[in-house]
């Protein structure tokens, strides 16, 4: 008998963001977050109007009231069907109906999010709308009944078809779902009674409001996970916020009685839950490219817009008996955390695993098998298509709402996401070619450019070799000042114009000046020197390395285009 899971979820309510965990034997292996300036959609019905209708891409255009128009494709438009229905009983084949056969420019349609809008993609929308509760899904544009996959007990499937059967409101559909096994006729008609009560409120709005309007509004995130997660397989809930703590034994008065003592406050206020119970380290880790397993291999996950990419290595796994056996363990390990790792990030769309290369048939049916077992835990649908001549595996999940790394990350301001930056040299040999471009259609005798000291140092070579020959070819007199202050590839131009004007900026000092400098750090060639800095200018302070991180008076004895020479005349300041 299979040693059954120790399911946890875990609650943090903050005044940005509510944060739900979901652990099995002690693994995280789900993380869902709520903001209030990033409202979730998916679950909202709309009364929306139809903006364009394309008839090449199947699809239209509907206006629902959020940023983007949201995308109806013609089979989400289409009435759904039950599924003994035959497609003769239809006027026209579904197959061959084109999009404007069934929708028309400004037409009002009620319809319902089943995707987030991702990237520079709308929202995905049906007409086929369902209203989830807590054993029943309600279809009101749909006769037919339904049973979830999940419930495995053939005679168990039957008595809760026939129990839905009874209990479902004329013309309308049920889908009996997995936490409904074992429940009795009165536990469905409660659900019943309560989900047709909410969908006569949706028609009501829908009457008596202009499109587009949000007619119904999906529940908050602990709500949706009281509702769709908490079950008896779960041992404890335990949430960090009392007004929550007491809605959830609410809900739960209503939905799971026999549940609510496993709910938990909790009330240390020095250390977060999250926190408490190492999940803000696994956030950490989540987010990176590369994930360790524990036998010393590595996963290296790529995420793209159209799909995601996971490299299986053995790394410092060496074994201890042979290649194969090795590879397999490996591979075999690999399988459950790229499926733990998939709930993780929420990753959705294509998803192509290259595993060690492997031999064995045998082998290879072994660790697919293991990557559908460990599948098998999550929600969210998934299907493993098996692998390929390259030896790669390919498969699906149900990509419904934006991924982990979505939700927390945004695209790098600097190289637009790319994760790379242009090195050093690059950004050096650029400034020289804007040097030239700027100065050529300039009358100015003389500028001042500020960039970031490590492309810096190569714009002025060693010596200032460089300086003087871009100042040979241009005929004009140049300054250039490093700051930390400034990205590595980020150049900003101070000023431009005469010779006195530019130097009475770019050299913040004087011979023979007195001024307070902080030492930074000693000087890279001769270590006995110290290197402060004023306005990113360089101060060389002789013997200042043994003063470095004090602030010290110091005077000015030779200054020039790149740096100024100094020698310490005070103690140290405090």
């Amino acid at each position: 008998m299979a040693k059954r899971l120790q399911r946890e979820i875990l609650v943090n309510v903050d005044q940005g963001e509510t944060r739900v965990a979901v652990l099995e034997d002690g693994v995280l292996v789900e993380l869902m977050y709520e903001r209030p300036v990033h409202q979730r959609a998916v679950g909202n019905i709309y009364k929306g109007k139809v903006e364009n209708v394309l008839p090449g891409m199947q699809a239209a255009f509907v206006n629902i009231g959020l940023e983007r128009n949201a995308f109806l494709y013609v089979t989400d438009a289409l009435p759904q069907r039950g599924a003994d229905e035959d497609d003769e009983e239809l006027d026209i084949d579904p197959r061959r109906l084109s999009i404007k056969d069934v929708l028309k420019p400004n037409q009002d349609v009620i319809v319902q999010v089943t995707k987030e809008a991702i990237g520079s993609k709308g929202a995905r929308i049906t007409t086929q709308l369902t209203l989830p509760g807590r054993f029943l899904v309600l279809m009101p544009t749909v006769d037919y009944v339904g049973v979830s996959r999940r419930i495995g007990d053939a005679r168990e499937r039957d008595r809760l078809r026939h129990l839905a059967e009874q209990v479902k409101p004329d013309g309308m559909g049920l889908i009996v779902r997995t936490v409904a096994e074992g429940k009795d006729a009165a536990a469905l008609e409660q659900d019943v009674a309560f989900l047709t009560r909410l969908w006569t409120k949706i028609q009501n709005r829908a009457r008596s409001n202009p499109a587009p309007h949000l007619l119904h509004k999906d529940l908050g995130l602990v709500y949706r996970v009281v509702r769709d997660s908490f079950n008896d397989e779960v041992t404890r809930f335990v949430i960090d916020s009392r007004p929550e703590h007491d809605r959830v034994l609410e809900l739960l008065d209503d939905m799971a009685p026999d549940l609510k003592d496993r709910v938990q406050l909790y009330t240390n206020r020095q250390r977060p839950v999250l926190e408490a119970h190492g999940i803000e380290g696994e956030v950490e880790k989540a987010l990176k490219r590369r994930v360790w397993l524990k036998s010393g291999g590595f996963l290296v996950i790529d995420q793209t817009e159209a799909l995601t990419v996971i490299d299986v290595n053995t790394g410092k796994f060496v074994g201890s008996t042979n290649l194969a056996d090795t590879v397999l363990r490996t591979n075999l390990e690999a399988a459950a955390e790229i499926a733990r790792q998939l709930r993780l990030r929420d990753i959705g769309g294509i998803i192509v695993i290259d595993f060690i290369d492997m031999e064995s048939e045998r082998h290879r049916r072994q660790v697919v098998r293991q990557l559908e077992a460990h599948l098998a835990r999550d929600r969210v649908r998934s299907h493993v298509l098996g692998i390929t001549q390259l030896g790669l595996v390919e498969m699906t999940r149900k990509k419904a709402r934006q991924s982990l790394e979505d939700v927390i990350m945004k695209p790098c301001p600097y190289c637009d996401g790319k994760g790379k930056v242009q090195s050093e040299e690059t950004v050096a040999n650029r400034v020289r070619r804007e040097i030239r471009a700027i100065l050529r259609d300039s009358d100015a005798e003389a500028m001042l450019i500020e960039m970031h000291p490590a492309p810096a140092a190569l714009v002025i070579g060693s010596g200032g070799a460089n300086l003087r020959e871009l100042e040979r070819e241009t005929g004009k007199t140049i300054y250039v000042r490093g700051s930390e202050a400034c990205h590595l590839a980020e150049t900003r131009v101070r000023v431009l114009g005469t010779r006195e004007e530019v130097e009475r900026l770019a050299l913040p000092v004087r011979q023979g000046e007195v001024v307070e400098v902080k030492v930074e750090e000693p000087h890279v060639a001769n270590t006995w020197d110290g290197i402060a800095r004023i306005e990113g200018y360089v101060v060389d302070v002789e013997g200042g390395s043994r003063l470095v991180g004090e602030r010290v008076k110091v005077e000015i004895t030779k200054v020039h285009r790149t740096y100024a020479k100094a020698r310490v005349v005070g103690d140290t300041v405090d």
